[in-house]
């Protein structure tokens, strides 16, 4: 029977927390509506309804609660309502709430109803003590099959009589839904209560018995060499007790899935990674040779820019400002550059677009390239090929091998994160040719605009568009180039620098750099114009200015305890490197220019010489 006494009490909304009678909770309130609620509770006798809300929402709507609740009382509380409140609630009894609203004008939410009473029917005392019997029988089962002590609780059990107490204790402790705690809450008749708990409490121990059996099958599968493994050990037993097979080769299936839809793949790449994918799901154990091969295969298909580009637009004025910017001289290469671009602009496209750099070191081939890929917005990439003397570097190595790897080409490009880069080859002249193969024939497929949209890497066994890749070779020298190769490129050569050039690119690019990288700031050191034009003609001898930036170095390094003590003083004056103080820093001339005298001596003969550093007269 239902009790006809009509109670206001104040209401707190729970999120995910049905509260049984009998039974102890903590709850955490922090909503502004149920901390209202809760200092109402307090004010009066301590009593308060909780609601289940019928969603996770933050928000509380009286409409949006179950009407069946429970009275509760407050134990313990905790904490402020800036920060919220830990409250320890005691349940009393069920309650169903006729109605909820906010209390008059208040931040608080009130019900009106009546507390509910259990039913029994005559005659059932008899179903009712074999109920209780059989729900202690399994409540004692389940806790044998938890794996921490459970002593405490299995005696408590055991000294409980009353039935409707047993099944709101067992209820609280069960791994069930919430909607299924809230059903178990409604249910006014304790013969239905408990035949209901004992269907839910019946469910739980079949899991527990399996949770069981997999944890006794791994601790006598797992041994020392296998305790690193011990997740992947659960998830085949898992598989096996599913009947799904064992194996752990279908880890990753889904997520390898995904990345190939992602990758935006050709047809014949996609084909290839989705068999390779169907081969990797098929083997069982990932102990397997074949598994990680198989990975890293998969891992570097999905990883390479298949269709993303940078795909800016040229803009041939910001070209010729980065250059004039970072190149001082070298008219006629900066002008053949911008002359390619100019191309590549109208046809759209990079087809064709392979040039070599010919010239002695220093003279700014990589820097060149750098800049060129500055001024297309798109990645820079370096590879260098000196020494090189095996064709796998460039065309990779088969899958069949151990320790294979993709070559230098399609791990270039892999880096670059984009399908068109700018692609340095360095050294091309000093490609070797060993009994391994020939690496200047492998080239000849990258370079070649006509076969280069589909190149073959063995270890990618599907061809790779290399055709929007924008090659640059860089050479000392076109001896060491075979033929072949060498039509394939257009040749741009560097002769080098002149004297009055090297001036400005020490003045403008090499001394503030030196500078800051020997920690001297801005102004607190200069050499003069004759300073700098001696060292350029009698400490260096080269077509570069590679040798010349050691010097600078060199000087930077020796005036840097000058640097420091001036700094110390108040008036302190810019350290200022003449000819006389190049000797300190330097040491003796290394190079002396003979000139020819006003009188000839007999026997001797004038020459004139030309090296890669310039020309030079000779006296024979």
């Amino acid at each position: 029977m239902e009790n006809t006494t009509l109670k206001m009490v104040p209401v707190i909304a729970a999120r995910n927390l049905v509260i049984f009678p009998g039974v102890t909770f903590p709850m955490r309130i922090a909503r502004e509506e149920s901390v209202a609620a809760l200092k109402v509770a307090q004010e009066r006798d301590g009593i308060f309804l909780a609601l289940l809300q019928k969603t996770d929402s933050s928000v509380v709507d009286p409409y949006g609660l179950y009407r069946v609740g429970t009275l509760c009382k407050i134990e313990q509380l905790r904490g402020s309502a800036a920060e919220g409140y830990q409250l320890l609630a005691r349940g009393l009894s069920r309650f169903e709430a006729e109605s909820v609203s906010y209390f008059a004008e208040s931040r608080w939410l009130q019900a009106a109803g009546r507390e509910r009473t259990e039913a029994t029917a005559p005659g059932e005392a008899e179903m009712l003590a074999v109920l209780l019997n059989a729900t202690k029988k399994l409540s004692k089962e389940i806790l044998s099959l938890v794996p921490t002590d459970t002593r405490e609780m299995a005696i408590l059990v055991d000294g409980i009589e009353n039935l409707s107490f047993l099944t709101w204790l067992c209820a609280a402790n069960l791994e069930i839904s919430v909607p299924q705690r809230q059903g178990l809450l409604e249910i006014d008749s304790v013969k239905d209560r408990a035949m209901k708990l004992l269907e839910l409490m019946q469910a739980f121990h079949a899991e527990l018995q399996v949770r069981t059996e997999i944890r006794e099958k791994l601790t006598t599968k797992l041994g020392k060499s296998q305790r690193d493994a011990i997740l992947r050990e659960q998830l085949r037993a898992i598989k096996e007790e599913l009947g799904e097979g064992e194996g752990t080769g279908a880890v990753g299936k889904d997520d390898y899935r995904k990345r190939i839809e992602e990758a935006g793949m050709p047809e014949h790449a996609r084909r290839a990674a989705e068999d390779e994918l169907k081969r990797l799901d098929s083997i069982g154990g990932s102990g397997s040779p074949e598994t990680h091969i198989i990975r890293n295969y998969l891992d570097l298909l999905v990883s390479l820019p298949w269709s993303k580009g940078s795909a800016p637009d040229i803009d041939l004025e910001r070209a010729r400002a980065i250059l004039e910017e970072e190149h001082y001289g070298l008219e006629p290469i900066k002008r053949r550059i911008l002359q390619h671009l100019a191309v590549m602009k109208l046809r759209e496209g990079t087809r064709g677009s392979i040039l070599l750099f010919v010239g002695p070191p220093g003279v700014g081939k990589t820097s060149l390239g750098q800049s060129i890929a500055k001024a297309l917005g798109r990645k820079f990439v370096r590879g260098s090929l000196g020494g090189v003397r095996d064709d796998s570097e460039i065309r990779g190595h088969r899958r069949t091998y151990v320790g294979a790897m993709p070559g230098r080409i399609i791990q270039g490009i892999k880096r670059a994160g984009q399908n068109d880069p700018v692609f340095m080859l360095d050294e091309i002249d000093k490609m070797g040719r060993g009994f391994h193969g020939d690496p200047g024939g492998a080239l000849l497929e990258v370079l070649d605009p006509e076969q280069n949209a589909a190149f073959l890497d063995h270890y990618l066994d599907v061809t790779f568009d290399l055709s929007k890749v924008f090659f640059i070779a860089t050479a000392n020298s076109l001896d060491g180039i075979p033929g072949p190769l060498l039509d394939r490129m257009e040749v741009i050569e560097l002769s080098g620098y002149t004297t009055a050039e090297k001036l400005h690119i020490a003045k403008r690019h090499l001394l503030p750099k030196e500078m800051e990288e020997n920690g001297l700031r801005a102004g607190r050191l200069e050499i003069t114009d004759e300073a700098m034009l001696r060292t350029i003609t009698h400490y260096t001898r080269e077509a570069g200015v590679r040798d010349l930036q050691r010097k600078i170095a060199a000087i930077c390094r020796a005036n840097v305890e000058r640097a420091v003590e001036r700094t110390s003083s108040e008036n302190a004056e810019p350290i200022r490197i003449g000819i006389a103080e190049l000797e300190d820093a330097l040491g003796a001339e290394r190079f002396v220019h003979e000139v020819a005298e006003g009188v000839v001596s007999p026997g001797v003969a004038t020459g004139l010489a030309w090296t890669p550093m310039g020309g030079e007269i000779l006296f024979i």
